[in-house]
Parts: structure tokens; C-alpha cells; sequence
């Protein structure tokens, strides 16, 4: 959690931004990440340097001897007519440079944290035009507390979200407290494979790391440190406590484990460029080296022949909240996928692709709209009919209308599915639940309520007892209730609860007609007293 000076520093950053003509909330994020990008570059050589000169071997510099004047602590101390121009026309020609050099060595730095960023940075351009607010900037991003990994992580969350607005395809910030719900319902181990094929700013990516950090330290292992406001006072919280910020160390992970985590256990592709290097940059900031990013469309073909491992296959665990809408060229979607449900429509081709994706036994928790649920054309019911009889359906939940307010108020669900094998018989019963509340208003402001089912959701999804299904204790009037694959097949497979819940209508008690009359007459009666006393005043 940002606090105090650190948030305050942030806000002002930002404030700037927006006072030099910059107003579009990824736009200023991109342009931050460009400048944490180039102090990082410079922290880490400076890491590898001292690291080199203890131990004498050699290490593979990202600046050669005549790019000294680029690193990070040669230049943030310019005046603002040098420092434009060496940014402008020398730094950004330099990240393309050396990206372009990264990916055909293959190689930049031994736990670098920055050559996932060679496949996207070579197309980075700055878009400050102000020489004044450069400088600003500058400054800001050097005070920022990058080579504290506790709070790097935080820092960028903050700056994501101030993110309000979606892109053109339909993608939007999902919500985090949805995101940690769905990361638990899941439940990733240790050694799992987990993916977001279209994964916008790493969300899901980084909840699932920041879970098993959770999962995986020890009662010692946790710290907590105090909160304090701008003015250095103690933060309370509601019951006049002062609050605290936790802090999980991730001590019972393994060397092995952690190469793991570091290097194989994230992966992430998108087809936007900006999405990318906002995604990798969250990711290192929370902690993880090598994430595996990508600037691919998923589904197209390409994804098979560029990536045959991940697109077939591939993966223990996806969690994703795919674009609702976009343009789709149906010739270069994956033919693999077409077989599973022939459309154009992306969120009926992203589920078949996360089908496709997954190991058999592997797990999927994917948003979509609520129409996918009960659209009624061959395709749609053809995807519903793959999840219901190929594959276990374990769960669809349906979210309220707002919870993705202020960017949309498209109705959606939840579904979670485990992969079959061959001669799976499918699902036999499909647990459904009712989320009413999320913890937060419905509307565009969404300020904090009482109310919040997503507790009970994550707690009763773990407890879900299947025996129960065809008992009287499945109470299809509750916000949690099963039902049977039987029933769901001879309804086209439509999957929205409102198909199956039962609603529970309170009888009315209503005054006999006769006693209503007998009270409006009376009413009548002194309306027309009232107007005689007025009419007798005048």
C-alpha cells in the first residue's frame, strides 16, 4: 500500500503529466515505465559492477564505452535543453538499439529483470513534448524508491490504478479484488505453468505471484510495518487501529522453486505494444526476473507456429479476462480453435483457445459476458456444449452489472473449468453462485460498502459438496446451488443462473377494497376542508 510522501510524490508526478498536455492515463504510465526502464538499466550495471569487481569475472555490459553518457546517473543531472535532446534523440534510439542486440544474443545480464523488455521497446517514443515537465519527470522517478523490492511492486499497482479508461478492443483493467478471488479459487502450486493469453497490464499474472508468496512464507517470515499519513500521523483503521502494510518474504520457496517462479512459471501475451511494456514492467516491479511476455496475438496462427508449447497444451493454470469486442480477421484465426467453434465473435474463440492451451487436468478461471451464458447461435452453444461434455465445468459465477464501472457495465460471469482427456464424460453437475456484492458501490464512483459476497464465494467454493446436488439441501433459492449436466443439455446448455434459480416471491397482504375506498374518501374529504378554510382566509 502507497502512503504518505511516496504517494504524495506520485500524485504530483502524475499532476504534472497532466498540466503538460498529457492526459491519457496509459499514455503517462507508458512514459514512466520508459524512464523507470532506463534508471533500472543503469541500477542493475551498476549491481553487475560491483558484483564484477569482487569476484573479477566479466559480465555483459549493457553500455559500451561510448554509451557511458546514457546511463541513468550520467544524465538525470542535465539542464533541461541537454537532457531533452540526449533523451530524445539518443536514449529511445538506444532502447531500440539494444533491444534489437538483446534479442539476437539472447542474453543481457545475468537476473537483469529487463530483457523481456527487448521484443517491444525498439517501437518506444516520447511523447513529452514540454523540456520543463521532462525534467520534472526526471527528478520524480529518481526519488522513487525503485531498489526497494517491498515497495516497487506496490508503487506500480498505485500508478495502474489511476488507469480509467478501456482500450479500443474492449480491454479493461480488471478489478484486483475479482482477480485475488479468482487466484484463490484456483489455488496455483508452487511448480504450475500459468498464462494469460491476453494479458493487458499482468493483473492476474502478478495476484497469482503475489499469492504464493503468501502461501509459501512461514509464521517468521511475515513482517508488518505501520502506515502513516502525508502528514506523518498513524493511519487508522475503522476500529481505531493503526494500519499496516504486510509483507510476506516467500522464505519457504526453494532455490529451485524460485528459478522456477523467475523464469518459467509466467506468461503473458498480448497484441498491444503499450500493454506489453506496462505488464513487464509491473511484473519486475513486484519482483519476478525473467517473466516470459510477449507481443503476440493468441488468436491467431502465428501463436502455434511461433509458440507450439504454450498454444497446445501448455499450461497448468489460465486466468484471463479476454476483450469482449475487437475486429477479427476470421482468416488468420488458428484453425485448432475454428474446429472447437466456428465464429468470429473473440469471446467465444478465447475460451476454445484457453481449452486448447490447457494441460489435461489443468484449470481455467476466465471472465466473459453474460451472453456467452445464453446466446443462442451454433456457436455459443456449440463452446457451452465443449465445456459442459468435453471437459469438467466446475463453476459459473455471475458478477454484478457494475463491478467493471466506471469502464463498462457489461453483465459477466465467472467460468471455471478443468481440461479433459480423452473419454471424459464432462460434467456431471455444475455449482453456480449468485455474487450480489463486491464490496463496493455499483455505480461509477464504486466507494466502499459493507456488503461484499466474495469471501463467502471463495469459502464456498472450496467447500462445495457435490453429494448435496440431488439432495433437498440444494436449495436452488440460495446464492449457491448445483445443477445437473442433464438439465443444462436440455436447455441448449444455457449456463445463466437465471435459468435455474428459483426466486422466492413474499405474499403481499392488501386492505379489502372496500377499506381502501372508505380511506381515500376520507382523504378527499380533508383536502376539500383544507381548501374551504383557505378559501375563508382570503
Amino acid at each position: 500500500m502507497i502512503t504518505g510522501p511516496l504517494k504524495s510524490k506520485i500524485d504530483k508526478l502524475w499532476e504534472e503529466f497532466w498540466t503538460g498536455g498529457i492526459t491519457n492515463p496509459l499514455t503517462v504510465i507508458e512514459q514512466i515505465t520508459f524512464l523507470m526502464y532506463a534508471r533500472l538499466l543503469d541500477m542493475n550495471e551498476q549491481k553487475d559492477e560491483k558484483l564484477a569487481s569482487r569476484s573479477g569475472k566479466a559480465f555483459h555490459r549493457r553500455f559500451n564505452d561510448n554509451q557511458q553518457h546514457l546511463r541513468w546517473q550520467h544524465f538525470r543531472h542535465l539542464g533541461a535543453d541537454k537532457l531533452y535532446k540526449l533523451v530524445k534523440d539518443e536514449l529511445f534510439p538506444f532502447f531500440a538499439e539494444s533491444s534489437a542486440q538483446s534479442v539476437k544474443d539472447g542474453n543481457e545480464g545475468s537476473g537483469s529483470g529487463t530483457q523481456i523488455f527487448a521484443e517491444f521497446m525498439k517501437d518506444a517514443q516520447l511523447m513529452i513534448q514540454k523540456q520543463s515537465l521532462l525534467v520534472k519527470a526526471v527528478e520524480m522517478v529518481n526519488d522513487l524508491p525503485l531498489e526497494n523490492s517491498d515497495t516497487k511492486g506496490d508503487l506500480y499497482e498505485y500508478l495502474l490504478s489511476k488507469l480509467t479508461t478501456a482500450g479500443i478492443n474492449g480491454q479493461f483493467r480488471t478489478p484486483r479484488h475479482i482477480i485475488r478471488a479468482m487466484v484463490e479459487m484456483l489455488d496455483p502450486g508452487i511448480n504450475s505453468r500459468i498464462c494469460d493469453p491476453s494479458t493487458g497490464t499482468g493483473g492476474f499474472l502478478v495476484s497469482s505471484y503475489e499469492y504464493l508468496l503468501e502461501k509459501y512464507t512461514s509464521k517468521d517470515g511475515v513482517e508488518q510495518e505501520p502506515l502513516f499519513d502525508e502528514q506523518g500521523k498513524p493511519l487508522l483503521d475503522a476500529n481505531g487501529r493503526q494500519q499496516v502494510n504486510t509483507l510476506y518474504s516467500g522464505d519457504l520457496i526453494t532455490p529451485e522453486q524460485r528459478a522456477h517462479i523467475d523464469s518459467d512459471m509466467f506468461h503473458g501475451f498480448d497484441f498491444d505494444a503499450t500493454m506489453l511494456r506496462v505488464a513487464a514492467m509491473n511484473l519486475v516491479m513486484h519482483g519476478i526476473k525473467q517473466p516470459d511476455i510477449h507481443y503476440q496475438d493468441t488468436l491467431s496462427q502465428s501463436f502455434k507456429e511461433r509458440f507450439p508449447r504454450e498454444a497446445k497444451a501448455g499450461f497448468d493454470i489460465i486466468l484471463a479476462n479476454p476483450p469482449f469486442k475487437g475486429s477479427l480477421d476470421e482468416e488468420d484465426v488458428c484453425p485448432d480453435i475454428l474446429r472447437k467453434v466456428k465464429t468470429k465473435k473473440t469471446e467465444l474463440l478465447f475460451v476454445a483457445l484457453i481449452e486448447n492451451m490447457l494441460k489435461i487436468g489443468g484449470q481455467s478461471a476466465t471472465i466473459v459476458p453474460d451472453g456467452v451464458l445464453f446466446g443462442s447461435s451454433n456457436a455459443h452453444q456449440q463452446l457451452r456444449q465443449l465445456l459442459v461434455e468435453q471437459n469438467q465445468l466446475e463453476a459459473v459465477i455471475s458478477l454484478p452489472s457494475g463491478v467493471f464501472k466506471p469502464y463498462a457495465g457489461v453483465s459477466t460471469a465467472i467460468l471455471i473449468f478443468t481440461k479433459g482427456g480423452p473419454g471424459s464424460q464432462g460434467s456431471d453437475h455444475v455449482w453456480f453462485y449468485d455474487v450480489q456484492a463486491d464490496g463496493f458501490s455499483l455505480d461509477d464512483k464504486r466507494t466502499p460498502i459493507k456488503d461484499n459476497d466474495l469471501p463467502a464465494l471463495v469459502a464456498g467454493y472450496k467447500a462445495r459438496d457435490k453429494a448435496i446436488a440431488d439432495t433437498e439441501q440444494n436449495d436452488r433459492t440460495r446464492k449457491a446451488f448445483w445443477v445437473s449436466k442433464a438439465e443444462i443439455a436440455g436447455n441448449k446448455y444455457d449456463l445463466s443462473i437465471n435459468r435455474y434459480k428459483q426466486v422466492v416471491y413474499a405474499e403481499q397482504q392488501y386492505d379489502d377494497p372496500k377499506v381502501i375506498l372508505n380511506k381515500l374518501v376520507a382523504l378527499e374529504n380533508d383536502i376539500l376542508a383544507d381548501l374551504k378554510a383557505l378559501e375563508a382566509m382570503l
